[in-house]
C-alpha cells in the first residue's frame, strides 16, 4: 500500500495541526521566554497616548514587552513603536555613555556623568543670568528669565510635571509647558 502524502496524513491523524504535525524535536523542548518572569506594569514612552505595557523581567533583564489588557487607554494593544520598546532598552546600538561634541567640533567625545551635569548646570545658570529681567520699562518688578524654557515629554505624569513646574518657576522661567495626558 502506498504511503499517503504528508497533507493527507496530517488531515487523517492531526487535522488541526496543533499536535505532532506542528512540532519538531527542537520545538518540543522550547519553553516560553516569559515563564518564571516577573511582570512589571509600565507605560509606553513614545507618544502622549500613554498605552499600558506589561514588562516581563527575568534575571534582571527585560525578556518581553506586551500591551496591558487592564489599561483603560489601550486595552492591551500597542502600535508598532510600542511593540518594539524592548529594543529601546536592549539594543546593542543603544548609547549608554554621555556624548559631547564641542562647538565647531567634528567628533563626539565621552564625558563622565558628573562633568556633563556640571556643564549643564553652568549653562542653565549662565542662561538665567543673561536673560534675567528684574524690572520692565515701567519699573514693575518681574524677577524672571526668558533665557530658557521647558517642554515636558509625553510620558511625564502629573506628579513629575508638578515638580518640574516648581523647579523652573523657582529658577524664574515663565515658558513652561507639558503634554502630560496621564
Amino acid at each position: 500500500m502506498p504511503r499517503l502524502p504528508p497533507l493527507l496524513r496530517q488531515l487523517r491523524n492531526d487535522p488541526t495541526a496543533s499536535g505532532w504535525a506542528a512540532q519538531s524535536p527542537k520545538h518540543r523542548d522550547l519553553e516560553p521566554r516569559t515563564r518564571g518572569a516577573k511582570v512589571v506594569p509600565s507605560v509606553c514612552p513614545y507618544c502622549a497616548v500613554g498605552c499600558g505595557q506589561k514588562v516581563y523581567v527575568k534575571d534582571e533583564r527585560i525578556v518581553q514587552i506586551e500591551g496591558d489588557p487592564d489599561s483603560p487607554i489601550s486595552r492591551g494593544r500597542l502600535c508598532p513603536k510600542g511593540s518594539a520598546t524592548r529594543q529601546l532598552v536592549t539594543s546593542s546600538t543603544r548609547e549608554t555613555k554621555v556624548k559631547y561634541r564641542r562647538p565647531h567640533g567634528t567628533a563626539w567625545e565621552e564625558l563622565d556623568l558628573d562633568t556633563a551635569m556640571d556643564m549643564i548646570a553652568d549653562r542653565v545658570i549662565a542662561a538665567r543670568d543673561h536673560g534675567w529681567q528684574q524690572h520692565d520699562p515701567q519699573g514693575h518688578t518681574l524677577n524672571r528669565t526668558l533665557g530658557f524654557a521647558h517642554l515636558g515629554g509625553a510620558t511625564l505624569d502629573n506628579e513629575e510635571n508638578y515638580l518640574i513646574k516648581k523647579f523652573f518657576s523657582a529658577m524664574g522661567a515663565v515658558q513652561i509647558e507639558n503634554q502630560a495626558r496621564i
